[in-house]
């Protein structure tokens, strides 16, 4: 069976992989509360790296910590809507993917929490 949009090649390519980009930020903003809320204190902290940061490098790492914390709880949202896909019944498999994933999202928040700390430390002591 022929898949059309492998096909695609070029600026052709970038278009309709920037438009399901685009498709996957609605679906994750409208339907998992944990994104939308991220993302919002992602938007309201970002504006403070600028302050926050003595140099460029520290204030890509506040805002480079921010977008981990985005990236891994799309992922997370990625996993949990392949399991649900497969089944909704419980199994030990699909509690262990969800659980991993779940795991990411906290370790992406420790780490983007322990940045900002520690950025915010150096600055006000």
């Amino acid at each position: 069976m022929s898949k059309p949009h492998k096909g695609r090649t070029g600026l052709d390519r970038v278009i309709h992989a920037t438009g399901y980009s685009m498709a996957g930020l609605r679906c994750a903003y409208r339907g998992e509360s944990a994104f939308r809320q991220e993302l919002w204190l992602a938007l309201i902290m970002a504006p403070f790296a600028f302050w926050l940061g003595r140099s460029w490098v520290e204030v890509a790492l506040l805002l480079a910590s921010l977008l981990l914390v985005l990236i891994v709880e799309l992922l997370n949202s990625g996993i949990e809507a392949a399991i649900d896909r497969v089944s909704l019944e419980w199994h030990e498999l699909s509690k262990r993917a969800k659980d991993l994933a779940s795991a990411a999202v906290f370790i992406s928040l420790v780490l983007c929490a322990g940045i900002w700390l520690a950025a915010l430390w150096q600055r006000l002591a």
